[in-house]
C-alpha cells in the first residue's frame, strides 16, 4: 500500500523551511486554510493523504482543543490520519488532557496508519518528544487501545539516534507484532 503522509504542523513561511514543526493556531480559520491546502495536495495526487497529530509545547491564539482541530482538518480535507500514540502522550501530559478521550474522539474510519516512540522526560509536566529513547509502557498502552477502538493497522516505530543493541529493537518491532496479533485475535472471538 502506497500511501502519502504529512505532519499536522507548519515547516515553512515566507522565508523557507523552517527546519522544526511548528504548532498551527488551533483555530477555525486555520482549519479552512489547512484545508484547502490539503485537497491542493490531494488533487495533484488524485488520492487521499493522512496528516499526523504531531507534538506541540505552546498553542497561541488556541480556539479549538486540539482534537477539535484535528477532526475539523480532517472532515473539512477529507482525508486520513496519520496516528501518533507517542504524540497523544506527549501532549496529554503536557497539557493536562486524558490520552484514551482524545483517542476514542477520533474518527475511526479516517485512522489508516500509527506511529510510535519514545520521548524525553524533562520535568514532571513536561515531555519532549525526541524519538530518542524506547518506548515507554503507558505508549505501548495506548497502541494497544488504538488496535482496540480501531482495528489493526500499520505501525512505524520511529527511533532518530540513541540506538539500543539491535536486539533490544527487535524487541519493540516483536511487542508491535504481539499487540497486533493479539488485537487480531480478539476482533476474531468477538466476531464468532
Amino acid at each position: 500500500m502506497l500511501a502519502y503522509n504529512e505532519h499536522l504542523s507548519y515547516c515553512s513561511d515566507e522565508r523557507g523551511h523552517l527546519y522544526d514543526l511548528m504548532p498551527i493556531p488551533f483555530t477555525a480559520e486555520a482549519v479552512q486554510y489547512v484545508a484547502g491546502r490539503i485537497r491542493q495536495v490531494q488533487d495533484v495526487l488524485e488520492r487521499r493523504i493522512g496528516v499526523e497529530n504531531v507534538s506541540y509545547y505552546a498553542a497561541p491564539g488556541q480556539e479549538l482543543s486540539e482534537l477539535e482541530f484535528v477532526n475539523g482538518v480532517l472532515e473539512e480535507a477529507d482525508c486520513d490520519l496519520l496516528l501518533d500514540v507517542n504524540n497523544i502522550h506527549v501532549n496529554s501530559v503536557n497539557f493536562g488532557y486524558d490520552p484514551y478521550e482524545y483517542l476514542s474522539g477520533i474518527d475511526a474510519a479516517r485512522t489508516q496508519y500509527v506511529h510510535i516512540a519514545g520521548h524525553y522526560e524533562e520535568a514532571p509536566d513536561l515531555r519532549i518528544d525526541t524519538h530518542g529513547a524506547a518506548v515507554i509502557e503507558p505508549v505501548w498502552n495506548l497502541l494497544d487501545a488504538a488496535f482496540s477502538r480501531y482495528g489493526t493497522m500499520p505501525v512505524l516505530l520511529e527511533r532518530d539516534f540513541n540506538f539500543p543493541p539491535f536486539g533490544e529493537l527487535l524487541g519493540e518491532v516483536e511487542r508491535i507484532r504481539a499487540l497486533q496479533a493479539a488485537a487480531t485475535t480478539g476482533v476474531a472471538h468477538a466476531a464468532s
